[in-house]
């Protein structure tokens, strides 16, 4: 059975602003809580066939593999060689300008977890939630670096910072 998250935020910067963020595929442990180092693996360094392998800080890691591109729009990824009790996994984003100064980042992810019926039943009371809160601290990083330039590092930043790339 596969499971759907899909979150949206506006952050109060220019679509290809944030755009930009999220094309630098090997740099999105400046705004991804947890992932300490994201190398390029591929020949490419974004775009269609772009690979980065994102190791997070508890040691364990995982290989991004750029499968959907429209530049300037969105992007969607495959999720291989991880440790999570997934069978597939896939992630992506979407960038609408909104105004000149701000812009909604829409993100979803599609799985489906191993196990048969016990794995579908895990992915509904389990994994759905999981992934729309690692979602929202992805989401709300994305806004802070782009707002403010700082790198996120293993923890989000105080609520009241956050709120200040948030648009209304």
């Amino acid at each position: 059975m596969e499971h759907q998250v899909r979150s949206s935020v506006q952050i109060n910067v220019s679509a290809e602003q944030a755009w930009g963020i999220l094309d630098d595929f090997g740099g999105v442990e400046k705004f991804s809580v947890g992932v300490e180092t994201s190398p390029i693996i591929s020949e490419k360094n974004t775009g269609l066939g772009a690979i980065r392998h994102c190791v997070f800080y508890d040691g364990t890691g995982v290989h991004e593999e750029i499968i959907e591109y429209e530049d300037k729009k969105s992007l969607k990824v495959v999720l291989t060689e991880h440790s999570m009790p997934l069978k597939t996994m896939y992630a992506g984003f979407r960038v609408e300008k909104l105004t000149e100064t701000s812009c909604e980042v829409t993100m979803c992810m599609d799985f489906v977890v191993k196990f048969g019926l016990l794995g579908a039943l895990m992915g509904k009371l389990m994994l759905r939630p999981v992934m729309k809160g690692v979602q929202k601290k992805l989401l709300s990083g994305l806004a802070y670096h782009a707002f403010t330039g700082n790198t996120i590092g293993s923890e989000l930043p105080p609520s009241e910072e956050l709120a200040q790339a948030l648009a209304s």
